[in-house]
């Protein structure tokens, strides 16, 4: 029977007691147990930690101080979270190792001894603090490490967000928010980027409409505005000043924008100024009609295919396929290379490539190594065809008529949109923002600073 020697500190405010092996354990291997008389409690309410039935964060019940790292035992999983020492020591935080304006690195990694060890680890009431050999000293508070634990590291806070998938019934009651709302306090721009997480898509009513710069305006609240080969924001009427269908009065089916860019947009928006009779026209015989706005949840429907059909859901989001914009004079846009419909991170949906007027020749069969699949073009024309048909059921499509005043905003990688034909003249505005910089935004107007930050990780 191993025996132990037990040792007990006093700190202001802990006690800590070291329980040390005699035998077989070699002496560098210690565990340092502490009890608080205050629990911890958690530091921001949208924190993406493990938590208690109760809501707080579960900090580790003990660590070891191990040859190799700091082991942490947790209350879902036992000794299976070590970070290495060396791991440690290059995510130091403090003020002498990062700049606190550009929140970089102010010492080189490798200069670092590549047998840097703990002299000794306390785990502390807010986090954990370790005394190194080299005479430095870490805090690490118990968001940080939990972010990079093996329970941590199973979502992000995008992927943890909740989502609500719709259909056609959103149309009745469709989210919201009020321009001056999203134009005046960060609360307002925090419930705008949260509606577009939550449902993929909002409309800011009360938006100017007599001059498009206030929608620019509004759009930049956001991020800066993307470039492309159509340009910046966009102000346009159907004439076909693109070689784009979007730029005629046609029908377009449900679809995302931009499946042609190694990294599609992000979000799109649409203000309708204007939708007047064309000039000329008999005006008691031809109104201003249609140009319904159209939209999918791309995310609901690939959930749709993946219970009824697993295995066109697998073909979709495996086989790459070629997207391309070829139709402009001087423009011959592809990927870097073929993409499928689907793309997950893990089992995390994360977009959808679909625009079956922009998608090129289908790749046949090849030998595996080539595309990375072996999935041959039949099969895969007959999964798409069972997801184009989920994307045209009645329930699934969310038919809104745009008005002026009210801008959709919506989350390209997610949801699919698209139009009924329409008659007389319309004039929209809009434009593209980079799914990076909304993801920025919305983290910045929701969470605090600390827990942003430690939501960087790989």
């Amino acid at each position: 029977m191993k025996s132990f020697r037990v040792f007990r500190r006093a700190l202001p405010g802990k006690v800590i007691w070291a329980v040390s092996p005699r035998s077989p354990l070699s002496a560098s291997t210690v565990l340092r147990r502490i009890s608080t008389s205050a629990s911890y409690q958690n530091p921001a309410p949208n924190a993406n930690v493990s938590k208690s039935d109760s809501g707080r964060l579960v900090p580790p019940s003990a660590i070891y101080n191990r040859p190799d790292g700091l082991q942490l035992e947790t209350p879902v999983e036992e000794n299976r979270n070590v970070l290495p020492w060396f791991w440690l020591r290059d995510n130091c935080r403090c003020m002498s190792c990062v700049n606190q304006d550009t929140m970089q690195r102010n010492f080189k990694t490798f200069d670092i001894p590549a047998d840097i060890k703990a002299s000794e680890a306390i785990r502390e009431e807010t986090g954990v603090r370790v005394k190194w050999s080299d005479g430095h000293e870490s805090f690490y508070p118990w968001g940080f490490i939990n972010a990079y634990t093996t329970s941590g590291r199973r979502s992000n806070l995008v992927n943890s967000h909740e989502r609500i998938y719709f259909g056609a019934e959103i149309a009745s009651s469709p989210p919201q928010v009020y321009y001056q709302s999203v134009m005046g306090a960060k609360q307002g721009l925090a419930d705008m980027t949260n509606k577009i997480i939550k449902y993929g898509f909002v409309f800011v009513t009360g938006t100017p409409f007599d001059d498009p710069e206030k929608t620019k305006e509004l759009l930049e609240r956001i991020a800066f505005i993307r470039e492309t080969h159509y340009g910046g924001f966009y102000d346009f009427t159907p004439d076909l000043a693109m070689a784009d269908t979007a730029y005629t009065n046609l029908a377009l089916p449900a679809h995302t924008d931009t499946t042609y860019f190694t990294e599609p947009a992000g979000l799109q928006a649409f203000h309708l100024l204007s939708h007047t009779p064309a000039p000329g026209a008999d005006k008691a015989a031809q109104a201003a009609e249609g140009g319904k706005s159209l939209l999918v949840d791309g995310f609901h429907a690939a959930k749709i295919l993946q219970e009824e059909d697993p295995e066109a859901f697998n073909v979709l989001a495996t086989k790459g396929v070629l997207w391309h914009a070829s139709g402009n004079k001087d423009i011959s846009i592809t990927p870097y290379k073929l993409f499928p419909v689907i793309e997950r991170y893990g089992k995390v949906l994360q977009r959808i490539r679909w625009n079956n007027d922009d998608r090129g020749v289908l790749p046949l069969d090849r030998p595996s190594g080539w595309n990375n699949t072996a999935i041959s073009a039949t099969a895969w024309y007959d999964a798409a065809r069972k997801w184009d048909e989920i994307l045209r059921r009645k329930e699934m499509e969310c038919w809104i008529q745009l008005k002026p005043g009210s801008v959709l905003i919506f989350d390209n990688w997610r949801v699919l949109h698209g139009r009924s034909a329409f008659e007389g003249i319309r004039r929209i505005c809009g434009g593209y923002i980079n799914r990076d910089d909304f993801i920025s935004r919305w983290k910045h107007s929701n969470f605090n600073e600390q827990l942003v930050h430690n939501s960087v990780r790989g």
